[in-house]
């Protein structure tokens, strides 16, 4: 019965289907209880008289926002891109659907505690009302979205599904017979996961009122800002992902959270012993042979042809999904990719007025993939490392896969919040996270690694971590713009460890009749003379960040100990320890060959290479070297960049674009009243007409924040437009 219920009764809840008289009456009916303001920079401010009233008129901002992006963000979670991308992705599509089960998710809504249902109610009712008012808004997919939806995506990260480091290429192998990997693929620089989050505590802030900073790093345009307030003590501002109802990173009146990406173990693969006789799977599991579990799961791909239907057997232990054959290897995979508790716990720290209610919504323990920097108007502030943490046997190494066939592999319940690794108000006053090792949150107040079980603090060390800490160790009365200026460190902290190491390999190995000699004198005395400080001017930039992605490759390659995986600091140093100088100095001719067949010249400041465009508001934006772009002096964080701008030439373009990194960031100062800035990556619009398209850009390629109107007699001094929904 329950594959009838997903396979067959589903689809029906997704045709697209004419709104009622009874439905848009009812719209109308709220619309007409929902106030919205657009200030000056376009950012809307919500009043509803209820919760529910808020949402209902959130999504509606959204939509006349971006709705591709609102709409793009449900198409993924249903497992349907391919249907409008094309077979490319008919294995991602396959992957959530192994993961996140429509039939499941429509079974929470409908046990959903009322008020939770009320707030799924009014995240459709919006939608559909502005798809309704907005006829000539044409949805790639999704004529009509369903109140069940935000059960499909339960924690407001960025959308990436943990899989216990399967990667896709094997899934796609496991489930096609084919092999996918290729030769020629070239190298790209991985976008450098996560954010940073520091919090300052009233012992080192001027005005010792607790500060907060939120720093996500994410793809451009993935989040707009908003503010969202009610009757029923709703008013949070701050950062919400498209399509979901709730303020994933901000603050209110009381407090502030922000979230970055966690490496703790929440996610495992299982060895499973797999038997096939007569064509039926069975797996070893307690002394028993137990049958796998055989699935269809029906995936449809545009073609020129029209729509291509495809069923695929998916295969399941009670861990969970078969994933992929690694060395021989059945694995399997146990995960949790949506929770209700997860979407509850989204939305009532929103409401949160201080610590202890704070904690309350971390016990519900739904948050899946992130750790929580914290700071409130009573000057606490506190960090969390992670938040559903499996408890589990220790005896087994949990970063690799176990064996699936014993129960002690199984896990044991979960971890009680005051068992995880976490710091509240710290002796020396501050907190970081980088998305890097917890046992250097707090400098050298931070916890001890011996403390706690391995599974739960994997995290090592990064670059912008150390830059963290250095920073918040220099200053001891913080204000507002203080806190700014840390988060915007120019210092790239990985060529303090690789730049000395090529300046000594050119000096000790290189005479001056060498050919090499001439090439590389130049640069070589650029870099030797630079404060490793990055921005516009710096050609010393353009020369170590070009060179640094040529060495990247075999940085992250590096391993001392076959089985056991480096963090990327210890990676680096032991690259440049075991490096030979032509594995330093080649890389580094190549890039001032490459700089000069690509401009004419290697002596590029990088502002001139470095740079912001927005074209369209396409989901795949477009690139161009003849038009009009900023220069922007900040680089990757993968270098230890705090202001982390990762970019990328595109075919057809020599410059630099930018593609991920900052996105909102806001500085938050608690006390008798919220004073907050904010600076959002090009602007709330994703229409090229609008004026709020790019009215940022400028404010954002320079690092210079804007005030944030968070009461509603500054909202009234600056107000563009206020309306009803539908108006």
């Amino acid at each position: 019965m329950r594959l009838i219920v997903l396979f067959f009764l589903l689809p029906i809840n997704l045709i697209a289907q004419s709104f009622s008289s009874k439905e848009i009456s009812s719209w109308e009916k709220q619309a007409k209880r929902i106030n919205i303001i657009r200030d000056n920079w376009g950012i809307p401010h919500i009043y509803g008289k209820t919760d529910a009233d808020a949402v209902f008129g959130l999504l509606y901002a959204q939509c006349e926002d971006d709705f591709s992006r609102v709409e793009a963000n449900y198409i993924e979670k249903l497992g349907r891109l391919s249907e409008v991308n094309g077979k490319d992705d008919l294995y991602n599509d396959l992957l959530i659907r192994l993961v996140i089960d429509s039939a499941e998710a429509i079974k929470d809504y409908q046990r959903a505690p009322a008020w939770l249902k009320n707030l799924c109610n009014a995240f459709a009712d919006g939608i559909n009302y502005y798809l309704y008012k907005n006829p000539s808004v044409k949805p790639a997919l999704l004529q009509r979205f369903q109140h069940w939806y935000p059960m499909l995506w339960t924690d407001g990260s960025i959308g990436a599904i943990s899989t216990a480091d399967i990667r896709m290429s094997e899934l796609k192998e496991f489930y096609s017979g084919q092999s996918s990997l290729t030769s020629t693929t070239p190298f790209i620089e991985p976008l450098p996961t996560g954010s940073n989050g520091f919090a300052i505590g009233p012992a080192i802030s001027a005005s010792q009122n607790a500060i907060l900073y939120i720093n996500p790093h994410v793809s451009f345009y993935f989040r707009p800002e908003v503010h969202m307030v009610s009757e029923e003590g709703l008013n949070a501002y701050g950062a919400v992902t498209w399509g979901q109802f709730f303020i994933y990173q901000g603050f209110n009146e009381k407090c502030g959270w922000m979230h970055s990406s966690s490496y703790v173990d929440a996610a495992d693969s299982y060895i499973e012993k797999i038997e096939i006789q007569n064509n039926k799977w069975y797996y070893q599991y307690d002394g028993k042979k137990l049958p796998v579990r055989q699935k269809p799961i029906r995936l449809s791909y545009r073609s020129s042809d029209g729509m291509i239907t495809t069923t695929i057997q998916a295969k399941f232990t009670h861990h969970g999904p078969l994933m992929a054959v690694r060395n021989g290897e059945y694995l399997s995979m146990k995960a949790d990719n949506r929770l209700m508790n997860g979407l509850i716990q989204c939305w009532k720290r929103t409401k949160a007025k201080g610590l202890k209610e704070f904690e309350s919504t971390l016990a519900l323990k739904g948050n899946i993939s992130n750790n929580t920097v914290y700071a409130d108007a009573d000057g606490n502030i506190g960090y969390w490392h992670g938040n559903r943490i499996p408890k589990r046997d220790t005896s087994f190494n949990w970063t690799k896969p176990v064996d699936g066939s014993t129960k002690a592999s199984e896990w044991q319940g979960l971890h009680e919040i005051n068992q995880t690794l976490h710091v509240i108000n710290p002796r020396n006053g501050w907190l970081q996270n980088c998305n890097s090792t917890p046992f250097r949150v707090a400098g050298d107040d931070s916890p001890t690694p011996g403390s706690y079980p391995v599974y739960m603090a994997p995290d090592g060390e990064n670059f912008r971590g150390i830059n963290a800490v250095r920073v918040l160790s220099e200053e001891k009365k913080f204000t507002l713009d203080k806190v700014i200026s840390a988060g915007y460190d120019t210092r790239l902290s990985a060529f303090e460890v690789l730049v000395p190491a090529v300046v000594k390999a050119f000096e000790q190995s290189i005479q001056t009749n060498d050919t090499l000699f001439a090439w590389l004198a130049g640069p070589i005395a650029v870099l030797k003379s630079w404060d490793y400080k990055s921005n516009e001017a710096s050609i010393a930039t353009t020369l170590a960040v070009e060179w640094g992605q040529k060495l990247l490759p075999i940085i992250l390659q590096t391993k001392i100990v076959d089985d056991e995986e480096l963090d990327q600091v210890e990676k680096t140093y032991h690259f440049v320890a075991s490096a030979k100088p032509q594995e330093l100095l080649q890389p580094l001719l190549r890039t001032v060959l490459d700089l000069e067949s690509r401009f004419g010249k290697w002596q590029l400041p990088w502002g001139e290479i470095n740079r912001f465009q927005r074209l369209t508001g396409s989901l795949q934006p477009d690139y161009k070297d003849d038009k009009p772009s900023l220069p922007v002096g900040f680089a990757s964080g993968t270098w230890g960049m705090l202001p982390s701008y990762t970019s990328r030439t595109f075919p057809g373009t020599n410059k630099r674009y930018g593609v991920h990194g900052n996105s909102f960031v806001c500085a938050v100062e608690f006390g008798t009243k919220v004073k907050a800035k904010a600076l959002l990556a090009g602007g709330q619009s994703g229409d090229p007409a609008s004026k709020h398209f790019k009215d940022q850009a400028t404010l954002y390629s320079t690092g210079t924040f804007r005030d944030v109107l968070f009461y509603k007699e500054d909202v009234l001094k600056a107000v563009e437009r206020q309306y009803h929904p539908g108006e």
